[in-house]
């Protein structure tokens, strides 16, 4: 089996941004960079703290049972 055909692994792309040069980028366009990483890190947390939740309901949940 050729490593193409293995399933990619979810933190591909995050290594391949994390690994791209930011030389080329203008000021501009790293601000909307940062605007975006921005954006996605609240998109994140708000995930995070509904799981969170989610999670903590369903353990209150079989405690009473």
């Amino acid at each position: 089996m050729d490593d193409d055909e293995l399933p990619r692994r979810r933190d591909d792309v995050l290594s391949a941004l994390i690994r791209e040069p930011l030389d080329p980028l203008s000021v501009d366009e790293l601000d909307a960079r940062v605007a975006a990483l921005e954006a996605e890190i609240e998109r994140i947390r708000a995930h995070r703290a509904a799981a969170a939740s989610q999670k903590a309901a369903a353990e209150a949940l079989f405690r009473k049972g």
